[in-house]
């Protein structure tokens, strides 16, 4: 398991989880995969929860199992719940509590707690994904409800590819979207241009991320056409015991990494991801 930073032991949020986990169990169970050495299990989600019962005392506790390989879904250096784990397990909390004892336990006040469960109202479920281990300003969540479902998604792979989280940034990105895009595009805001924020600068990374994607989609079919004719050289050209030969006794490295591309079954699939 992952060492903690005892910074993160000392935070308010840990506090919170340990005070929950006091009065009402764990809400959300911690996520673990099945070690690859065998016997064990690696957590993949849930490293504070699984602290705070050592620090109760709690010994065993139910764990969701992934069946899957999750290297790519889940965060397992994570040391604080993101902002949208949080606001899950206070779905789940208000299920069985009452929002004022739930309030008490975790030291908030009762606006707070209504906040947090309200947090994703009006955010499409494929920005959500987008965000879901992120350490995003809850207050973004406000800037992307003025947005319609393909912008949502838009501004949240613009935070991923920028790894900017902040609600300056949120709203820059709400500044710089068009009327078009906006749930009420005559609905006057807050928001005014440039207070601030060089709109057009932002205007104009956004239109070259996109381009930039655009290219790599284009050129996606062609890098993978030229991949798979020279996998299939490589695979007709193991097949010959002089070749295969001749590599083990000067290249055997090279004879290695060839048998990998050849094992390969997909160019573009997760299978390949390691």
């Amino acid at each position: 398991m992952k060492v903690i930073q005892p910074k993160a032991l000392k935070s308010e949020k840990f506090k919170q989880i340990v005070s929950s986990i006091r009065e009402m169990g764990v809400i959300e169970e911690p996520v673990v995969s099945h070690s690859k050495s065998g016997g064990k299990y690696v957590l993949l989600d849930g490293h504070l929860r699984i602290e705070a019962l050592r620090q109760i005392g709690i010994e065993e506790v139910l764990c969701l199992i992934s069946t899957d390989d999750e290297a790519f879904t889940y965060n397992k250096h994570i040391n604080r719940l993101s902002t949208i784990q949080e606001h899950r397990m206070v779905q789940k909390a208000v299920k069985q509590v009452s929002e004022e004892r739930l309030a008490k336990v975790l030291n908030l006040d009762v606006g707070s707690i209504v906040r947090k469960r309200n947090l994703i109202e009006g955010i499409c479920p494929e920005a959500v994904d987008l965000l879901k281990d992120k350490m995003v300003a809850a207050s973004v969540f406000t800037h992307l409800r003025h947005m319609k479902p393909l912008r949502q998604i838009e501004a949240a792979q613009l935070m991923n590819q920028g790894r900017i989280y902040s609600i300056s940034y949120a709203k820059a990105i709400l500044i710089a979207t068009p009327k078009e895009q906006l749930v009420n595009p005559n609905k006057p805001t807050r928001i005014k241009r440039g207070d601030g924020i060089e709109v057009s600068q932002i205007e104009n990374d956004m239109a070259g991320l996109h381009k930039e994607q655009r290219l790599i989609e284009e050129s996606y079919a062609g890098d993978v056409f030229n991949l798979t004719l020279a996998k299939n050289f490589l695979t007709s050209m193991m097949d010959n015991p002089r070749v295969i030969r001749h590599l083990e006794q000067h290249y055997p490295e090279i004879l290695t990494q060839f048998r990998k591309i050849t094992d390969m079954k997909s160019l573009g699939g997760k299978e390949n991801a390691a």
